[in-house]
């Protein structure tokens, strides 16, 4: 069986290291690629090297930035008492798209997941308890995704937010358990946050 030129395997490969991306996906994109105008290669490379080149992470909440703070961070619109602690990046997005949330984010980088060895200590707790201390919160939502280890984090964050002054929500079971926020529709999402409720520690 003849295997493919070294290049090719290497951009397969590549491919196939993502996320959501099997062999045959990959496999798929690469000769999509290798097909189309050199302009749409050359496209994909620039925006990757672009993004890789711009973006980091917030210094305040570490959701993605195009400079030292992100959009909502900057923003002096946002109620900077209430916070919303998400996973990823990305659950700040589907949020927003809710247009139910005024109050700024706390992203975790990930939740706790002892079967792949991600506690608390590699996620950013430290950093958001310190900001509950610093910064005048007086609401923490908890919107972990609904699922083993979204419900684990909000647990363990409903313990270590035992601060007074400060109410712990978590947001409601509109959402499916097992699913991720990223897939949630907008009317979904928001009714769970609207219906959040708070922690009993």
């Amino acid at each position: 069986m003849a295997d493919y030129p070294a290049a090719i395997q290497e951009l397969i490969d590549a491919f196939g290291r993502l996320p959501g991306i099997g062999p045959k996906s990959a496999q798929r994109i690469t000769f999509h690629l290798l097909k189309a105008d050199a302009s749409e290669s050359a496209r994909l490379v620039r925006a990757l090297s672009e993004a890789t080149a711009r973006v980091s992470f917030c210094s305040v909440c570490f959701n993605l930035a195009e400079g030292e703070q992100c959009m909502v961070c900057s923003d002096p619109q946002r109620d900077p008492h209430v916070l919303c602690v998400v996973e990823e990046p990305r659950d700040v997005v589907a949020v927003e798209r809710t247009r139910e949330f005024r109050g700024r984010y706390h992203v975790l980088g990930g939740a706790i997941d002892h079967l792949q060895g991600v506690g608390p200590e590699q996620l950013r707790v430290r950093e958001l308890l310190a900001r509950v201390q610093g910064e005048g919160i007086t609401e923490v939502i908890l919107c972990t995704n609904p699922n083993i280890e979204g419900e684990a984090t909000a647990l363990y964050l409903s313990r270590v937010l035992d601060v007074p002054g400060v109410t712990v929500s978590r947001i409601a079971s509109g959402l499916p358990v097992g699913g991720d926020l990223e897939y949630a529709d907008e009317l979904t999402l928001g009714r769970a946050l609207e219906g959040r409720r708070t922690v009993v520690r």
